[in-house]
């Protein structure tokens, strides 16, 4: 039963990662990042598909070797939540309120993405 979950929130995930793939401001790799954890409980096949993948296997790996980020990812994020926090001004007009808690949550996000290391501070050349 439990293995059955793991492996339907997986595909729920790795569709989930497929959409932000299109969609300019929705995420990626964090989808395939926990799409391979629950694969990991799940489904072998699966998590080694993640891993081996040609464009988001690098990064799922990296993270799960080493809670690292690339330095162009992490320009990517933060970029992509600055753009996101834009658009929702302009397009929501928030109250200061709301402006100044998701400004306060985005860069909290922002600090979180930018302090984690990159595959050149940890010297990750195998990957």
């Amino acid at each position: 039963m439990r293995r059955h979950f793991y492996s339907i929130l997986g595909f729920l995930l790795v569709g989930i990662g497929l959409v932000g793939a299109v969609l300019p401001l929705l995420p990626t790799t964090i989808f395939f990042i926990a799409a391979a954890g629950c694969f990991a409980k799940s489904n072998e096949k699966f998590e080694r598909w993640i891993l081996q993948h040609k464009t988001f296997g690098k990064h799922v790996r990296l993270w799960r070797q080493h809670r690292a980020i690339s330095r162009r990812s992490k320009q990517v994020a933060c970029s992509g939540m600055a753009m996101g926090y834009v658009l929702f001004w302009f397009s929501a007009s928030p109250g200061p309120l709301l402006a100044i808690v998701v400004a306060c949550v985005l860069l909290l996000c922002a600090y979180y993405v930018s302090s984690r290391p990159n595959e050149h501070s940890a010297n990750l050349s195998e990957l």
